[in-house]
């Protein structure tokens, strides 16, 4: 099992939301979250004023998926995600040891 966490662009979660669920992801978890990566925020103008935007806003997903499935979610998360613009996000895949379904007591893959 692999823990998928993927940094997006705000209004692409819907899209991207759409096009998980169609290749059979069950279950997501999604934040706001801010940060930057190599375009170290940018500036920007607000009635006549200059000011700097050091922490851009994104949308971080994390979703568990069996080890056979790890390949098409990644291949769908980015060519959904993707604009062409800086900014675009990332992906990380992390291994998971362990998975348990509360209420039913279940582990490993059938908890997912």
């Amino acid at each position: 099992m692999k823990l998928i966490i993927a940094v997006i662009k705000p209004f692409k979660l819907e899209e991207v939301r759409e096009a998980l669920t169609a290749v059979g992801v069950q279950g997501l978890t999604v934040s706001e979250v801010k940060g930057y990566g190599r375009q170290s925020g940018h500036t920007e103008i607000y009635r006549g004023a200059e000011y700097v935007v050091n922490f851009v806003p994104k949308v971080k997903l994390e979703l568990a998926v069996a080890d056979g499935d790890v390949a098409s979610v990644i291949e769908t998360l980015a060519k959904t995600a993707k604009t062409g613009k800086i900014g675009d996000g990332k992906i990380f895949v992390l291994d998971i040891e362990q998975t348990l379904r509360i209420r039913t007591g279940e582990t490993g893959e059938e908890a997912l």
